[in-house]
Order: C-alpha cells, then structure tokens, then sequence
C-alpha cells in the first residue's frame, strides 16, 4: 500500500507507566498508563496523532483552510487549531451552542492558536459545518474538512500504528481500557491489534452513546482503515467490546463516578484526567474492577487520551463537596 503522507509534531513514543498506589486498591490488579495526554502539542492528547496524517493530506491538497467541529470543550479542535497554527494554515471551528459568557479552558486556547470560531446556536452543527465549506469553496480557498473527533480510515490508521508502538514497549496487559466517542481511536486500536499481535481485550467505555450504535460506527471504521492499508481482516462486530452503563445523563454531564476517578488519580498518582473523556473511562474501569466484571487477576493498560484543559472549565463541579 502507499504510505500515507505524514508530518511529525507528535512526541512519540508516549510512555507506559505503573500505576502502583491505585493498584494497591485493588489486590492483584495491576495498573499500567499509556500517557498519550503527553504527545506535546498543545497540552497533548490523542488527536495530535490523528493530525500528523490530516495535516499532511491538507498540505498535499493544497488546503486553504482546515475546517472541523466539536463540542464547546472539544479537545480535537484545540489540537486541530494547534496544529493549523504550528503549519500556517487557517483554521475556522464549528462549535455546538451558542458562544458562553466567559473564555476558559479548551476554548481559550482555541483562540490563542487563532482559530475562527462559527457557533452553531440552534442549527445542526453538521449542517453549520457544510455551509462554512461551501463559503470557502465559493471563495476559493480549498478547505480541508476532518471530521468531528478525527474518526475516519486515515484518524483510525494513526491508531493502528499506536497500538505497534505499544505492542513494542513490551508491556504485557491483558486488557486496554479506553474513552470512546466517535470510535475513530477505538477503530484503529482494533486493527492494530489484528495487524500486529495483541491478544487482550480492547474495553471501550462509551462517553456519550449505547453499545450498539456504537459498535456500528467502530465496525466500519477498522473496515475503512484495513482498506486503506490493503489488508484482508476477518472482523466480527460482536467482538467489539463496548461498555455503555457509564454514560449517566449524557455527554459532559459530570457525575460522583467522573469526580472520584479525577481526584483519585490526581491525588494518588499526580495524574489529570478530564472530566468529559478520561475521567469517565477510568471512572468506569474502577466500577467495573470493583464489580468483578473485570477480573483482579488482570493487568489492565488505561490508554490516556487527554483533556485536561477541560478541567479549567469545571473547576466548581471537581471540586464540589461529594
């Protein structure tokens, strides 16, 4: 297959580490970190991945701008507008909602990287987002869309190459633990580990939608990323495994489990989570080790992918007597 284009600003490899005083909570589990909140551009995270591909096909098409959405706290378009800025080209974020009183977290550093923000108010943002394109297309300027969370076949193959760079820092983990949204992370996770040997299990906890819908979204991403690396995968979506029961009353509706699992990891490990992704999937491995559905047995890998400068914008809610 041809090797797709790729620009480096990702620090990589991101390191693996114990996480031996949460681990002493759990008598015979052991805790390891994937620390991809630490991939260096822009206070880290996930998507700096994802962008190292998107930023080279928008160089080769000659893009005007970069265009994408997310929420009013997204961590992908934070990184987006980063990476925009660091490469010289325009940036313009749709962002669901109407424009907040005050500037702080995510969308703070949206604007110092000099994104232009289009807030989608009442519309669709998906509608707003293909009116912003259509404009620039009128106006000649060849904008390049990526896609909310960074989830299609060329975000999911930067994960598949994460999942080699793990597997070769010779960790071995019986289980990988993971925020999942848009499935584009998850996806690539997957294929990786078909391509490349891993033989656990790969949990997603979902963030923001049920199981099933899901598992669609995951499934047909690891098939859009295998074709674009030529490979044959024998992929059942039953195999997808996905926890639903975490998602409380709905996306960044922050509850006791986000609180708790950000201030044990702060306090225990010196590590911060976000309360939206990360601090819902680790809140959900924790209940889940508890329950006994994950076994005590197991040595589990929780795969950080960022957002602590969401933290910024939920300042009262973490810190709220529990």
């Amino acid at each position: 297959m041809p090797i797709p284009h790729r620009v480096h600003m990702a620090h990589l490899p991101t390191a693996v580490e114990p996480l031996p005083r949460i681990s002493k909570m759990f008598m015979g589990t052991e805790l390891w970190i994937k620390r991809d909140d630490q991939t260096g551009l822009a206070f880290g995270g996930n998507k700096t991945r994802k962008l190292e591909f998107f930023i080279a096909d928008a160089q080769q098409s000659k893009a005007g701008c970069i265009i994408t959405r997310g929420a009013l706290q997204s961590n992908h378009c934070r990184q987006t507008a980063a990476a925009a800025a660091r490469f010289g080209l325009r940036c313009i974020l749709i962002l669901s909602g109407h424009q907040p009183r005050e500037v702080q977290g995510n969308l703070l550093l949206d604007l110092l990287f000099g994104a232009q923000i289009v807030w989608a108010g009442n519309d669709n943002p998906e509608q707003t987002l293909q009116r912003v394109i259509d404009k620039e297309k009128s106006e000649g300027s060849n904008p390049y869309s990526i896609p909310m969370g960074g989830s299609n076949a060329l975000g999911a193959y930067a994960y598949a190459l994460a999942m080699e760079e793990f597997l070769g820092q010779n960790t071995p983990v019986d289980r990988i633990i993971l925020a999942t949204s848009s499935g584009g992370t998850q996806a690539g996770m997957i294929l990786g580990a078909m391509l490349f040997g891993f033989e656990g299990i790969i949990t997603g906890i979902s963030v923001n939608e049920k199981a099933p819908a899901l598992r669609r979204k995951v499934s047909a991403l690891v098939r859009e990323a295998a074709a674009l690396m030529d490979k044959d995968i024998n992929l059942q979506e039953d195999d997808i495994v996905i926890r639903d029961e975490f998602i409380g009353k709905g996306y960044a509706k922050v509850s006791e489990l986000e609180i708790h699992a950000v201030r044990l990891f702060a306090a225990q490990e010196g590590i911060l989570l976000d309360p939206v992704y990360t601090g819902r999937a680790a809140g959900g491995m924790l209940a889940l080790i508890r329950s006994g559905a994950i076994g005590k047995d197991e040595n589990i890998l929780f795969w950080h992918t960022g957002g602590a400068p969401a933290l910024f914008a939920y300042g009262d809610v973490i810190l709220s007597e529990e």
